[in-house]
């Protein structure tokens, strides 16, 4: 990316409350460029412009990186790497596991990593309901769920017991709190400010409820 056209990275940084070294900020970058190269042949996300990209996906997905534990993270339809391969260039000292049912998103995950030279990374192409691995996460995120009952159904199998799912969404989801399955809560929410986005972004942390203490 142009020097030109590179944002104020300390103001939205610092708005986001992240810190980045400029190696770190570079792969971001590259990371951008990658995305806009594999958007005009395999179509992984709607959004053209690197100016819109850089609001829309990596403030976005940076936004949620000072409420995640540091423990091995996965992220559930991971698409074009939203959020986890830009929180894995934010965390290079973090296991993220990018799994995804679209074989075009996961070669572009593979070949992402390998031209960011990233070690901390392993993507999956496999339906997360099919999907065996060898341990469970401490965390699990996702921002591809539409219902917030079918992100834990499908993905409390795959947590921790002391673990949480971690949900991101744009407008508070208060009409499904209610269809979460049985046992299961909203622990804290997160009102996220984006720099450069004009647009309601929330976090949400669930989890199994907490036995009541006598």
């Amino acid at each position: 990316m142009p020097e030109s056209d590179q944002p104020d990275w300390d103001r939205a940084l610092a708005l986001l409350g992240v810190n980045l070294d400029s190696a770190r900020r570079n792969q971001l970058a590259q990371y951008l460029v990658l995305l806009q190269r594999w958007n005009k042949v395999y179509n992984l996300t709607a959004v053209r412009k690197p100016s819109a990209m850089l609001p829309l996906h990596v403030w976005d997905s940076l936004s949620v990186e000072p409420f995640l534990p540091p423990q091995p993270c996965l992220d559930v339809g991971s698409g074009a790497g939203l959020p986890g391969l830009v929180l894995a260039i934010a965390r290079p000292e973090q296991a993220f596991t990018l799994l995804d049912t679209n074989g075009k998103k996961t070669r572009f995950l593979q070949q992402a990593v390998l031209e960011l030279g990233l070690s901390n990374v392993t993507v999956v192409h496999a339906r997360i309901e099919q999907w065996q691995p060898s341990h469970k996460y401490a965390s699990i995120i996702s921002r591809a769920f539409a219902a917030l009952s079918d992100f834990v159904t499908v993905c409390a199998v795959h947590l921790e017991p002391d673990g949480m799912l971690y949900a991101m969404k744009g407008r508070y989801p208060a009409d499904e709190l209610g269809s979460l399955p049985p046992g299961w809560s909203v622990r804290k929410t997160h009102r996220l400010q984006v720099p450069d986005l004009d647009a309601e972004r929330h976090l949400l942390e669930l989890g199994p409820l907490q036995e009541q203490l006598p």
